[in-house]
């Protein structure tokens, strides 16, 4: 990922609106803080003019300047000039959730969707809780049986937003027992490393890092030295073996380098990782051994 382009706040869903509200409010202070010009596109849900006044109302009480929403509830409403006017002068865009494959088919290839991606470049950045997380990768999951065994056909995948190419992305993870299908995913494409959000969690993509936030945790399913998998001996309903993978799990402070897909402790950092320890006693002496 170019680390010209803005953050990337990716929401595992349900996040807490009526507390301290601490993973909206990170989405804010990187959108301007209370000069921030929010959009919320409201494609994802079937309920625009509710869902769309639950953000206007928690990021205006967050301390968020400007709050509108962008409705599309047709493919050509993301074609008008007003709404690509809206986005042009934001800050930060963020997606409700709802039906991801609703975001594909009324935003993806409009006039909103290149307005979004020209500001996206130009640094604002660009948020999404569970549809609008889901929709984040080139491939997306659109749907799939969750608290399952990895199987070929536990998940459906589509076409992505691809702000986030590369990468399998899940939400509402541990909440749902997600894990198989982040795995049948996540070995049916071209991604290398599977990312699973718990509900009022967030990974803040920059440049080749993220940062996990919030109260649960992010789990990395990582395939680079995957050893084997029976992908191409299947049958309908049979199960995926897949070995040699590695799963890290990463609760709130706890980063991630996804140019060397090592995770980073608090207070580290890819420098340190890359620094042996020193040994415990002396090699030389036969007495450590």
């Amino acid at each position: 990922m170019s680390s010209s382009k803005g953050a990337l706040v990716i929401i595992g869903g349900a996040e807490d609106k009526e507390g301290d509200c601490l993973v909206l409010r990170e989405f804010v202070r990187r959108a301007g803080g209370i000069k921030a010009k929010i959009v919320v596109l409201t494609a994802a849900t079937t309920a625009p003019r509710e869902v769309g006044d639950t953000y206007m109302r928690v990021f205006h009480e967050i301390g968020a300047e400007d709050v509108q929403v962008l409705d599309t509830e047709h493919p050509e409403d993301g074609d008008r000039q007003e709404s690509v006017d809206k986005v042009q002068q934001a800050t930060g865009i963020f997606f409700t959730g709802g039906d991801q494959a609703r975001i594909i088919e009324l935003v993806k290839g409009t006039r909103v969707d290149q307005a979004i991606r020209q500001r996206h470049a130009q640094g604002i950045v660009v948020g999404g809780t569970s549809a609008g997380a889901a929709m984040m990768p080139d491939t997306m999951i659109i749907e799939g049986d969750s608290s399952t065994n990895p199987r070929v056909d536990a998940v459906e995948l589509g076409q992505g937003m691809g702000f986030l190419p590369g990468i399998a992305v899940d939400q509402h993870f541990s909440q749902r027992g997600r894990l198989g299908r982040l795995i049948s995913a996540l070995v049916q494409q071209q991604a290398i490393l599977g990312i699973g959000i718990d509900e009022n969690t967030a990974v803040i993509v920059e440049g080749n890092e993220f940062e996990v936030i919030g109260q649960g945790s992010v789990t990395v399913v990582d395939e680079t030295e995957a050893t084997h998998n029976n992908l191409d001996k299947l049958l309908k309903s049979e199960g995926l073996a897949i070995c040699g993978v590695k799963l890290h799990v990463l609760p709130t402070g706890y980063r991630f380098n996804l140019q060397t897909k090592q995770p980073i402790v608090p207070g580290e950092t890819v420098l340190d990782k890359a620094i042996p320890a020193e040994p415990i006693g002396d090699p030389h002496n036969s007495a450590a051994a």
